[in-house]
């Protein structure tokens, strides 16, 4: 099985102390991430998680954890006690984010409708750093653009009166071009100036942040029926309708989310933008050389990148929140970076990394109701599924698979870096 990095050939090394040789060492490292893992390490990176996930649930009980100190004299209550915690708290992750056959109804099929809710807009922020990713560029900020992608998406929702239909579309175009305008900022300045587009992407996510906090209570914008720190309520005709109707909370953003995934594919390995921006990520100077505008493919590209993580903030605002606050984007543009790095580089592989991530927040959910497992440990799988991908040399060493190639990857990632 092929170990290069999907989609762009492998990048020829500046000559030694030479000028540019650190200027994409992050997503060099990231390239070399994904090209140490197959499927194989991916799947066995998610059951080493929960293995681990389990240990953790077992000593954060502490009625389970004092039968172990009998586990000398009565060493099958200690095991008894350990698989029926694990198995209900895994059951019930199991029910609240695929399917409870408990349930009757439509009500069956009310925790698959709540992944998918959660994954929707992160699969536009994990497109959208999977993207920038490809073109050689480490877009960190694509939490400041869901955030500016809220905003936009949002005020023109209540503030804009227009028919049903129409109002949606000048909502989502809205909410792009606020996410477009955040990426261009570092694309242009990393182009032109140089600047680490590292640097100025995390700058520009708390400058976000700050600026929705202060655009809420701004007069226009902020409710005036209520003193918390809360906007006007998007109108019906700019909410992103339902797709199973009832109170199943699933909304035509996954549908968008599926279509976007489809056009990053097709723009990747159809178009001539794409294989320009992977020819820049492959080898900036090379590129240059055969013609390419390097400082137009980044300003494109982070344009480009920054509009499907404004995307996904318009789809969060839109879709669930349906006003702005402090957190109406959540953690989606930092877990789009996850999400890009467990999809591998690959478009489609977002999606499913997305549609895991929604589960593992839809199912830990019920799993702190039904099984008394708090909700953190979600986050902790999450983290951990994230590190086993990141050194893949460790799973082939825990699973005694090959990694021949895995253990030459500390050596060349620390010579690029």
């Amino acid at each position: 099985m092929s170990t290069e990095a999907p989609g762009a050939s492998a990048p020829e090394a500046p000559a030694k102390g030479g000028p540019g040789r650190d200027e994409n060492a992050a997503a060099r490292i990231v390239q070399a991430i994904w090209s140490a893992n197959t499927v194989t390490v991916t799947v066995l990176a998610i059951v080493a998680a929960l293995v681990i996930g389990a240990v953790l649930i077992i000593i954060s009980d502490p009625d389970v954890l004092a039968t172990y100190g009998y586990f000398t004299a009565r060493p099958a209550d200690a095991l008894t006690a350990s698989w029926e915690l694990v198995s209900e708290a895994y059951a019930n992750l199991f029910k609240g984010a695929i399917f409870d056959p408990e349930a009757s109804g439509s009500a069956a099929f009310r925790p698959i409708s709540e992944t998918l809710t959660y994954a929707a807009p992160i699969v536009f922020t994990g497109l959208a750093v999977t993207l920038a990713f490809r073109g050689g560029l480490f877009n960190i900020g694509a939490q400041g653009q869901a955030i500016m992608g809220t905003i936009l998406a949002a005020t023109a929702g209540f503030l804009i009166p227009l028919p049903i239909g129409v109002h949606l579309v000048v909502a989502l175009v809205a909410g792009m071009i606020g996410g477009a305008f955040w990426g261009f900022l570092p694309g242009i300045l990393k182009a032109r100036f140089g600047a680490h587009e590292v640097i100025t992407s995390i700058m520009l996510n708390y400058i976000a942040g700050l600026f929705l906090g202060w655009i809420i209570m701004q007069p226009g914008v902020h409710d005036p029926e209520r003193t918390d720190a809360i906007s006007k309520a998007v109108d019906p005709s700019a909410q992103l309708p339902g797709l199973l109707g009832g109170d199943q909370r699933v909304h035509l953003g996954i549908v968008l989310a599926g279509l976007a995934t489809w056009g990053v594919s097709w723009l990747l390995n159809r178009s001539t933008f794409g294989f320009e921006l992977r020819a820049v990520g492959a080898n900036p100077d090379a590129a240059k050389t055969a013609g390419i505008s390097v400082t137009a493919t980044y300003t494109m590209l982070m344009v480009v990148s920054g509009g499907l993580a404004g995307l996904g903030g318009a789809t969060q605002v839109l879709g669930t929140s349906y006003a702005l606050s402090g957190q109406v984007a959540g953690n989606i543009g930092f877990d789009g970076l996850l999400v890009a790095l467990l999809g591998r580089g690959r478009p489609w592989g977002v999606l499913w990394a997305a549609i895991l991530f929604g589960a593992l927040r839809a199912g830990g959910n019920r799993m702190q109701s039904y099984a008394s497992v708090s909700l953190e440990l979600v986050t902790v799988l999450q983290a951990l599924i994230v590190i086993f991908i990141a050194a893949p040399a460790l799973v082939k060493a825990i699973f005694r698979l090959r990694a021949a190639r895995a253990a030459r990857l500390s050596t060349s990632i620390a010579k690029g870096w």
